[in-house]
């Protein structure tokens, strides 16, 4: 009897102890789970011209992300703290799920800004607490007041190997009390703009979402080899000069895969302001422009000018596609301006609800200021327009070149308009051009004759690679590391 309850309990002891171990490994097996759970949430992997050696998260330097605390110093004290390890490969910020408010701060050299997914940087509504910086040496004064400008939220000047990306991030410039004092003209200086970077070589700006502006949201300017791709830009289509990406006195630039809703142009290339830009001289040049979807109720989707003093060239632009938009493409210029747009090819596009597919436009009146000189004509040239199918239009083409000044070498070829129900009577307006057509439906203004079936012709659309299209991008990586 007593072996008999001496064996029961070892039997009982024996089950507990399997039961216990399986609890055990059970408790082991989620905590390692749960460990590789939160570790691959802090993994992060992107496309980047180059990849970085040292890693840290703004909350290592302070930052909360409630939305209501001012991260500016935390900002200002990671790059500063980061820019140490430029010549030791490089660094990268990472920014982690929350909303961050923050004032302006400048990135640094060899250096990457990542916006994990449902990170949101959020500018700072108080206006007395952003610095104020000298006017473009190219424009002579602010866009929107004579004098300085507002520094833009995310700054850099004379940088080599920039890039500012995520997961989707997103840049809310928390734009409407920036319109609003706009509108009422209370701004002393220029508004800011998002990202605006300067005097830079190597730039790439990708994989965000830009919303609400108070101004221009992308504006490289002075800088070569810049990759901005995978962009989405939105704003409310009323919004004051929410241009979407300005590309200004840049060269070897390339715009991809970027979808845009704007108050302005979704594309505007520029290159300086009348006097200004002619004697800074420098122009932009070597850009692509690829896989583009705009809507701009009240502007084009691509805008050559009106600031173009410094020179265009060499702009190719192809897939694009336009929904309820003024303009498809639009080259604004005037007298004064000086400096030139030539050898600009257009090629695949799609355009629906436009109130005009073409449009050219020689008297763009506003100057910086009344020193322009009245005898600086720009020259508009070489201007290739092809393979694009347009409907709902009211009207094909509004074409105004400049008395004695005419643009000249102009080139549309198959493309095909199906006008609106309420469209104009005269679907082609055109003055002070000259240039050819074919394969041109409506029929074309006498000023770009048809050449017929006999004489077929294809607009030019260049076959070389630009310089930018040949940057392989590398993936990189980022393991947050837990102390």
């Amino acid at each position: 009897m007593e072996l008999r309850r001496d064996l029961r309990r070892t039997q009982v002891n024996l089950f507990c102890n399997v039961i216990s171990t399986l609890l055990v490994l059970v408790l082991v097996s989620v905590e390692v789970a749960e460990g590789r759970k939160a570790r691959k949430m802090d993994y992060v992997e992107y496309s980047a011209m180059s990849c970085r050696a040292h890693s840290a998260s703004i909350e290592e330097f302070g930052g909360v992300g409630d939305g209501t605390t001012l991260n500016t110093k935390a900002f200002l004290a990671a790059i500063n703290h980061l820019s140490q390890f430029e010549s030791e490969g490089g660094s990268q910020l990472i920014v982690p799920p929350g909303k961050w408010l923050t004032g302006s701060f400048n990135v640094t050299s060899h250096f990457t800004l990542y916006l994990q997914k449902d990170a949101v940087l959020l500018a700072s509504q108080d206006i007395n607490t952003w610095p104020v910086i000298d006017p473009l040496p190219s424009y002579g004064r602010g866009r929107d007041t004579a004098g300085g400008r507002y520094i833009s939220l995310i700054f850099g000047t004379n940088l080599t190997d920039v890039i500012i990306t995520g997961d989707n991030g997103t840049i809310d410039g928390q734009g409407a009390l920036w319109w609003q004092q706009f509108h009422k003209g209370k701004l002393k200086y220029t508004r800011p703009y998002l990202i605006e970077i300067m005097y830079s070589d190597n730039i790439q700006i990708s994989s965000l979402t830009l919303v609400n502006s108070p101004s221009w949201n992308v504006h490289p300017v002075y800088s070569s080899n810049v990759i901005i791709q995978g962009i989405t830009i939105i704003a409310p289509v009323t919004s004051p000069n929410t241009d979407g990406i300005n590309p200004d006195s840049c060269t070897n630039t390339k715009i991809e895969d970027c979808y845009i809703v704007s108050g302005d142009d979704c594309v505007a290339v520029k290159s300086g302001w009348d006097e200004y830009g002619i004697a800074f001289g420098m122009p932009t040049k070597q850009l692509i422009i690829r896989r583009l979807t705009c809507i701009s109720p009240f502007s084009a989707v691509i805008a050559l000018g009106s600031e173009m003093s410094g020179g265009i060239q060499d702009v190719r632009a192809e897939d694009i596609t336009a929904i309820n938009t003024e303009s498809g493409i639009r080259i604004k210029t005037a007298v004064g301006r000086g400096g030139y747009v030539k050898d600009i090819y257009v090629r695949s596009m799609a355009m629906h609800t436009m109130k005009w597919a073409f449009w050219m436009t020689g008297n763009y009146g506003s100057h910086p200021d009344n020193k322009y000189d009245p005898h600086a004509l720009p020259v508009i040239e070489s201007i290739n327009y092809r393979d694009m199918v347009a409907e709902n239009v009211t009207m094909a083409a509004r074409l105004e070149g400049i008395s004695n000044d005419p643009f000249a070498g102009i080139c549309i070829s198959n493309v095909t308009i199906t006008l609106a129900k309420k469209a104009k009577k005269v679907p082609w307006t055109c003055t002070d051009v000259a240039g050819i057509s074919s394969g041109v439906l409506p029929k074309p203004c006498d000023l770009l004759p048809d050449q017929g079936q006999q004489k077929i012709v294809e607009c030019n659309y260049p076959t070389e690679r630009v310089p930018i299209d040949n940057v392989q991008l590398q993936t990189c990586s980022y393991t947050r590391r837990y102390m």
